[in-house]
């Protein structure tokens, strides 16, 4: 399936990094610790930052963690956005030190408050994310409309232009339920209303299994129509799977041109060897390779050369012994005991070779 073009919407730009408009896909995530307890924090966001996020989110429950907020951006190197629900000084002290504020406007409040945190936004040029969410929708159009898609657009539209009305139009939109057909038909409905960029998630997703299958269902789908600008794969669980899966979904929805693909045969009767545990070695003793490569790695040699011949590299296990193709070219045969090694090497030689036709 061919990727559609990117839907076109103005830039902004949170910290250092640029959303919308031609600029890549970012990828967020959210700390879990109290945010007023600096040092947990602080190592969260630095583990976020190793794995590859590029902006992370932090939540304001309380004052403590709203002033604690200044201190926090000094010692990290993403872009920090608070997230707030229901205080709207928690946002106003928040906009005095962080790049990006997400609130929700089905609990912020009166026009008033919603008025004070834009002007406090407003004099550092900082964005907000309207972060509309399915279950905490204004009760007007709730009751109007139910929480379902058409409600959510609604309530976008409606903040869209309140923000507006104030001369505010440093925005970003995001439209989250906790199901697939809930996301999917709320960020299409409202995708041709607006230029705002668009950050894409699916909320209370679920543990790693539940939620990889939904945010590749949902976002998946979305990146595939030219929908999206930054995302955000919500999980119960580790911060840097978060991290992962949406750098999975990218690269395979041919939104990220980065990194390894990797194919691998399914399971059947024609294997010749235990391909799951070797495949697992393949991944972790594979280094960190940014070139966009396709690797193959295949259980037998009946269909290694026609299966793998559009990879990069490939790998072919048989009987105590194996294939390393390269673009559907052998390039020798080894004993399994040698096969990984020789596989990596010849991996590592063609990023280098594919870093000169860059060049």
């Amino acid at each position: 399936m061919q990727t559609s073009n990117r839907y076109p919407t103005r830039e902004i730009q949170v910290g250092g990094v640029k959303i919308g408009g031609n600029s890549p896909i970012s990828v967020q995530s959210m700390t879990y610790s109290k945010t007023a307890d600096i040092k947990a924090t602080k190592e969260q966001i630095d583990r976020l930052m190793f794995a590859g996020c590029d902006i992370v989110r932090v939540a304001v429950s309380d004052e403590e963690d709203a002033k604690a907020l200044k201190e926090l951006k000094t010692c990290i190197s993403l872009p920090l956005v608070a997230d707030i629900h229901f205080r709207y000084k928690f946002a106003l002290i928040a906009a005095e030190s962080v790049d990006c504020i997400r609130i929700n406007p089905g609990n912020i409040g009166s026009k008033e408050k919603i008025k004070a945190v834009v002007d406090a936004c407003k004099q550092r040029d900082i964005p907000i994310r309207i972060g509309v969410n399915a279950g905490s929708l204004e009760r007007a159009f709730e009751n109007k409309y139910g929480a379902t898609p058409k409600g959510m657009v609604e309530s976008a539209l409606y903040n869209i232009k309140l923000l507006e009305d104030f001369g505010f139009s440093n925005l970003k939109v995001s439209l989250k339920a906790s199901d697939v057909e809930r996301t999917l038909e709320a960020y299409r409905m409202l995708r041709p209303l607006v230029d705002y960029p668009f950050h894409l998630g699916v909320t209370e997703a679920g543990d790693l299994e539940s939620s990889m299958i939904k945010s590749s269902m949902a976002l998946g789908g979305l990146l595939l129509e030219g929908i999206g600008d930054t995302m955000r794969v919500s999980i119960t669980g580790e911060l840097e799977k978060e991290v992962e899966v949406a750098r999975s979904i990218l690269r395979y929805s041919g939104r990220q041109k980065e990194g390894i693909t990797y194919i691998s045969c399914p399971t059947c009767g024609r294997l010749q060897a235990d391909l799951v545990p070797l495949l697992q070695e393949i991944k972790q003793r594979m280094p960190t390779i940014k070139t966009p490569m396709q690797l193959s790695i295949m259980g037998c040699a009946v269909n290694a050369l026609g299966e793998a011949k559009h990879a990069d590299v490939a790998i072919a296990f048989g009987n105590g012994d194996g294939l390393i193709i390269k673009r559907g070219e052998i390039v020798g045969k080894y004993k399994e005991s040698e096969l990984i090694d020789v596989f990596i090497q010849e991996v590592l030689a063609t990023e280098q070779e594919l870093k000169k036709i860059e060049v």
